[in-house]
């Protein structure tokens, strides 16, 4: 069956071709003015988002590259601070070798005079970065901060007091870096 152009025009136009057997069959409904407008606001919108995604993925591995090196700087430069505390230390060290250097009769008095200086300046620093002394002298025995070394008998103290520290030990604010060795009382046999 042979048509004429118009006839064939005509089914394009509306979107219709005659199926097998004869019978119309649209392919593909035109969308209407109101609906056209609403799918190209809604690609509209889907290209915003897209684009917003593609920030915030760019924005987030830029935060974890900076994250990243950050935590870097932080590792490599974590003693700075104490550090800076220290060398006034180091410096009053010197100070003190450079006056056992003179031959004068006070030489031995300003070495321990420089030496004075030097400790309380280490113990400040170290204070002040957190370090605490643990002190047992005369305290119950715990050995969550104390390291027996030995028992001492004793009729003086109660059993299991620190008779004697034979070092001190330390902590950094509220972590044991190093038990104080002790000795602890013990009634007499």
């Amino acid at each position: 069956m042979k048509e004429s152009k118009s006839e064939t025009e005509k089914r394009a136009e509306t979107g219709i071709d005659a199926a097998p057997g004869g019978t119309a069959v649209a392919d593909h409904a035109m969308p209407s003015a109101d609906e056209l407008s609403e799918l190209k606001k809604k690609a509209t919108q889907a290209d915003e988002h897209w684009e917003r995604v593609l920030r915030i993925t760019a924005d987030f591995d830029n935060y974890k590259k900076r994250a990243a090196r950050e935590k870097q700087d932080a590792i490599k430069y974590a003693n700075e601070s104490l550090l800076e505390k220290l060398i006034p230390v180091m410096d009053a060290f010197e100070m003190a070798l450079a006056a056992t250097q003179s031959n004068g009769t006070g030489a031995v008095q300003s070495l321990q005079t420089g030496i004075n200086m030097v400790s309380q300046q280490l113990k400040s620093a170290l204070a002040d970065a957190g370090l605490e002394e643990v002190d047992a002298a005369g305290q119950p025995f715990d050995p969550k901060l104390h390291e027996a070394v030995s028992q001492k008998e004793t009729t003086d103290m109660p059993e299991g007091q620190v008779v004697q520290q034979l070092r001190k030990g330390y902590k950094l604010k509220d972590r044991l870096l190093r038990p104080a060795t002790v000795v602890v009382s013990k009634h007499p046999a």
